[in-house]
């Protein structure tokens, strides 16, 4: 496991980086629609499979702590829940950020203790929203290793209405397929959420437009404070400012939410 700790990558986000849009609102459906508790249910080589990754790198993560101890069951079987494979997630998306396993180690003791899968998505989003999109072309044995399960042909077809892959030709070989990287394991959990495509959609674009509307406004404040500095300083608190905007918006929206649904509850009780 020792490529896990040599990647020369930059802890800084990358210019330029566009994925907030796409990837927040995906994560943010999430949160709306996916339950905070479940037994855990998984072996190791599910969670392993689930998540697209390795056992060894599942055991990698375990041994240096990053992972939580999984429950055990009968015969001493270790099992792994939601909170496990949201974490793993979260863990790879760093990776892929380019963050250092010691950077890693750093990130994940500052989180709060307890967090629930919905909250870890929270978290995943805003790592991935520095990540520029990005786009791949894979073949189908490659994108289901990626998705972490196999994907039928009404998958795919979900997945290309949600904007994550589109079909990219046919070959010999078999048919490829040009994934978003940022978006194709958000895309895959939202497969399992209960309701119709075209509410998700529905949903994503009202998501979508709303960030753009926040993102346009929140830019026009910040040109406007800095018109009379160098470009330095304003490619500098740009790229400070934006991990803290994107967390005041998922906070925030993670706040009204909540408010909204218990007024939602409150009153269908009654």
């Amino acid at each position: 496991m020792a490529h896990l700790t040599q990647r020369n990558f930059s802890h800084d986000p990358p210019r330029g980086a566009t994925g907030f849009h796409t990837v927040g609102a995906t994560a943010i459906l999430l949160h709306m629609t996916t339950p905070d508790t479940a037994e855990p249910a998984f072996t190791v080589d599910e969670l392993a499979a689930r998540a697209g990754v390795t056992v060894r790198t599942v055991r990698f993560y375990s041994s240096r702590g990053l992972l939580p101890p999984p429950v055990l069951g009968p015969r001493r079987v270790g099992r792994y829940g939601e909170d496990h494979l949201a974490r793993l997630a979260l863990i790879e998306e760093m990776q892929r950020q380019g963050m250092t396993l010691a950077a890693i180690e750093r990130h994940l003791r500052q989180l709060p203790a307890g967090l629930s899968p919905r909250e870890l998505a929270v978290q995943r989003a805003v790592v991935a929203s520095w990540a520029p999109q990005s786009e791949e072309t894979v073949g189908r044995q490659e994108l289901a290793r990626r998705a972490g399960r196999p994907l039928t042909d009404e998958d795919v077809e979900r997945l290309a209405a949600m904007g994550v892959l589109a079909r990219a030709g046919s070959s010999p070989e078999g048919e490829s397929f040009r994934i978003d990287v940022g978006l194709l394991r958000l895309g895959v959990e939202l497969l399992d959420v209960p309701l119709s495509q075209e509410t998700v959609l529905a949903a994503r674009t009202v998501l979508t437009e709303h960030s753009r509307a926040a993102a346009r406004e929140l830019s026009e404040l910040l040109r406007a404070a800095v018109a009379d500095r160098g470009t330095q300083d304003v490619r500098s608190l740009s790229a400070h400012m934006h991990p803290l905007v994107v967390q005041a918006l998922l906070t925030t929206f993670q706040r009204s939410l909540r408010e909204e649904l218990r007024q939602w509850l409150d009153g269908s009780g009654e």
